[in-house]
């Protein structure tokens, strides 16, 4: 018991761009600092969206929307992702980890000729992190945790369609690449005899400073430049043996996602009035799940996941679903120093209303999913 871990799902899937909470897609785990010697491992995920919806005949405000309903076809596109991590011991009571993740992103992508309201609206947002941290045991028991973050992000976003008339559709946004720095800090609790874990741990909002090229509907062009904050977070992450080679794992994750946002300075000299792009709700996330070992080689565990989000369902059309429930099933094989885990992960996405600039509902969107898969090879040295 001492040694096993529960491995949920091979990584922290997600559940499938900015549709599960936020931007949010792989909850910046800090859990291989917790790994026993040196350890490295490499990791992949993929996720099919299938989110769908329809033009409103009429919209929230009573305004007339389009009266053929047209359905916006599949708006969710597959997205991919990557994470790498590498952990060692400096003495008996400091060691160091250095993490690769992909922790925030949109694909979204309405098809030209479907809804009348938003087709050809476009978004993609992409973006790299490494973490450095170091901990340091003060005993068996308790340990502190903390580090740098530096993470680079870049995007686009085309709007299109009827639903954005009024401030400027067929325009367009290039979100030049930034790199910025923020911090991580935690403590933890353990006893190791019974596979207890309680891990908080904190990660900074990160300030960036993007640099804009804006197209508008006659061809010009400007560059510009505007300021945005990814979120600040709080991760507790919580673990007990209940039985013989049975654990008991579960975490909750708040972030701020209200602090994001993208006010693009031409388009919004050119609306008369600031635009902001982005509209996004604080979230908090639950998970509940238990592992079993099942012999010296195969390990299995079954996860259920929650998210709650802030505010009513009136969304950015860029993230058309309100929170989301989902079911994750991992298997772990382990031979001599090496583990290889695989998950998959069934996300229903929470229905929404999208809504350009957060107020006027223009679609439905309903009765969404999600489907993830994830692999991920450890190795101990």
């Amino acid at each position: 018991m001492k040694r096993y871990l529960a491995t949920s799902a091979a990584l922290a899937l997600a559940s499938g761009s900015a549709m599960a909470s936020g931007l949010d897609r792989t909850g910046q785990p800090i859990g291989i600092i917790f790994e026993e010697g040196t350890y490295a491992e490499f990791s992949v995920a993929t996720s099919s969206v299938d989110l769908s919806g329809n033009d409103r005949a009429t919209t929230t405000v009573g305004s007339p929307g389009n009266p053929f309903q047209s359905a916006t076809g599949d708006v969710g596109d597959r997205f991919n992702m990557f994470g790498a991590g590498y952990k060692r011991d400096i003495n008996e009571q400091l060691s160091f980890a250095v993490i690769f993740d992909q922790p925030w992103g949109v694909d979204v992508n309405y098809p030209v000729g479907s809804s009348l309201l938003l087709g050809g609206t476009t978004a993609v947002a992409d973006s790299n992190a490494i973490t450095a941290l170091l901990r340091y045991r003060f005993n068996e028991n308790f340990s502190v945790h903390g580090g740098i973050r530096y993470q680079e992000i870049d995007g686009a976003i085309n709007l299109a369609g009827g639903a954005y008339s009024s401030i400027g559709s067929q325009y367009n946004v290039q979100v030049n690449k930034d790199g910025a720095f923020g911090w991580v800090a935690g403590v933890a609790y353990e006893v190791p005899e019974i596979a207890l874990r309680a891990a908080l741990t904190y990660s900074s909002e990160i300030e960036h400073e993007f640099s804009l090229t804006e197209t508008f509907v006659t061809g010009a062009t400007a560059s510009t430049s505007t300021k945005t904050k990814t979120p600040q977070s709080v991760n507790l992450d919580l673990q007990t043996g209940i039985a013989k080679d049975t654990l008991l794992f579960g975490s909750v994750r708040w972030a701020e996602h209200s602090v994001t946002n993208l006010v693009v300075p031409g388009l919004s000299g050119q609306a008369g009035r600031t635009v902001d792009l982005i509209d996004l709700d604080d979230s908090v996330t639950y998970t509940l799940g238990v592992g079993r070992k099942f012999n010296e080689n195969w390990s299995g565990s079954l996860a259920v996941i929650y998210a709650d989000v802030d505010g009513d369902n009136l969304v950015s059309p860029l993230a058309p679903t309100h929170g989301y429930e989902a079911i994750r099933l991992g298997v772990q094989y382990t031979q001599d120093k090496m583990k290889i885990s695989a998950g998959i992960r069934y996300t229903k996405l929470g229905d929404a209303i999208a809504a350009p600039g957060g107020a006027v509902g223009v679609a439905n969107f309903r009765d969404n999913d999600a489907v993830s898969f994830g692999l991920k090879v450890g190795y101990s040295f």
